[in-house]
């Protein structure tokens, strides 16, 4: 999870103790994970399936930033940190693979928040975004070992992700 200042407002005077109980009560979560900030040109301040998400029970992915001067290479650094830090509920670590970003992508004079994260998992399939990127491949290749039961494809996301996300933002899943 994610716990932006700017995302609190949303529910004023909320702790993270708060938030805890409130997905203990409504969702039957016991064990959080908090992040730090997500990714520049995230108009929410919280998308976290632009950062992390669970691949497997006890396996996530996360996206890095390797240039150090690129405005996400720091708060990605700390995700990563405290992704490191953590533990799954039973207590045993976490393990983590990491995924590239894409060159920054703009629109407008403003950042987008193109992710390889924000893939959508199907029964038989995992959809990924692409950007025409020299990363996708890569992305894509890190995916598909994740997933080896799954067709992954990719999707040229360019056309979605001017508004503010991509396929994962774009769908909704019905669980079985």
């Amino acid at each position: 999870c994610l716990l932006h200042p700017k995302i609190q407002v949303r529910n004023p005077g909320f702790t993270k103790k708060e938030y805890e109980s409130v997905f203990k009560e409504f969702l039957g979560i016991t064990h959080t994970i908090w992040l730090g900030n997500g990714i520049v040109g995230d108009d929410t301040h919280g998308h976290i399936d632009d950062l992390c998400r669970f691949v497997a029970a006890d396996t996530v992915v996360t996206v890095i930033e390797d240039d150090p001067k690129d405005k996400n290479h720091a708060p990605l650094q700390d995700n990563l940190s405290r992704l490191q830090n953590a533990v799954l509920e039973d207590g045993s670590p976490l393990k983590i693979l990491t995924l590239p970003m894409p060159k920054k992508l703009m629109f407008g004079g403003v950042q987008l928040p193109a992710s390889y994260a924000n893939f959508l998992i199907l029964n038989k399939t995992v959809l990924v975004p692409t950007f025409n990127d020299e990363q996708d491949r890569n992305a894509l290749n890190i995916l598909a070992g994740c997933f080896p039961d799954r067709k992954v494809i990719g999707i040229n996301a360019i056309d979605f992700i001017w508004g503010f996300g991509t396929l994962h933002c774009l769908s909704q899943q019905i669980p079985k």
